[in-house]
């Protein structure tokens, strides 16, 4: 969906780590050649499915299958320890692969559903009276839809990668990641509602072109700012008690 970041991700995370992960290396000829067949054979076999579009599982296994490969290729020209050092960059290789629109359908739904009752929150702790209905909220003088456009997928992906990218540059403890993680993905919901609020206050009390302006559909960003700005201390303070946490107590 936004794979053109890891084109400059993985490689800088494999040139940030490169004396950890190449500090040891070997050829692993036949584990290497294995895995890359393996990947080789899955993706002749998805090839012969009818299926082959966007959404399809089938395509998403197609990716899946060229990682493979280049998971046996790293196997084969470097070995297993290189390989387990560079265990986060291959896993966030993962996220390149499309989720089939199955999957990608309930994750949408719960962004919407999520949007949607923090919107309607919103409105009513600023005193804005509101009319909730399935995803359409109603505040005098405008119907709102927060449909599957409004759902925010592609920045909550985004947001998503920001984090995994944090808990691994600054954050050892494995449940620190996962709670920094977790929230990631409960604050990107926040950080939609807040848009979508946003939006419709501006234009209820300034202009009601800010529902189709600018803001709306290039503004993405300042909100993501907004997210960052939500999640940063957070992060300052799990690494903080991280730090805390491996100081022992010295006995006299």
């Amino acid at each position: 969906m936004i794979s053109e970041v890891y084109i400059e991700v993985i490689p800088f995370l494999l040139y940030l780590e490169r004396g950890q992960i190449f500090a040891e290396t070997q050829t692993q000829a036949v584990w290497g050649i294995g895995i890359a067949m393996s990947g080789l054979l899955l993706y002749w076999s998805v090839n012969r499915a009818p299926s082959q579009q966007d959404g399809s599982w089938s395509f998403s296994l197609q990716i899946f299958s060229v990682l493979i490969v280049w998971v046996g290729g790293f196997l084969l020209c470097y070995g297993t320890s290189a390989l387990r050092a560079a265990a986060f960059p291959f896993l966030f290789l993962l996220l390149m692969v499309p989720p089939p629109r199955a999957i990608l359908d309930l994750a949408i739904y719960a962004l919407q559903v999520g949007s949607t009752e923090l919107t309607y929150l919103i409105f009513q702790a600023v005193g804005t009276p509101v009319m909730r209905h399935g995803f359409l909220l109603s505040v005098p003088g405008v119907t709102i839809e927060v449909a599957k456009e409004c759902s925010s997928i592609r920045s909550s992906i985004a947001l998503l990668i920001t984090c995994l990218l944090a808990t691994h540059l600054y954050l050892r403890s494995v449940w620190r990641s996962v709670v920094f993680v977790f929230l990631g993905l409960i604050v990107s919901v926040i950080k939609n509602g807040i848009r979508i609020a946003t939006l419709t206050l501006l234009s209820l009390h300034v202009d009601p072109g800010f529902l189709t302006g600018k803001l709306h559909h290039q503004g993405g960003f300042v909100f993501f700012l907004v997210a960052l700005a939500i999640l940063f201390p957070v992060l300052l303070w799990l690494q903080k008690s991280e730090r805390v946490s491996v100081i022992t107590p010295v006995e006299t």
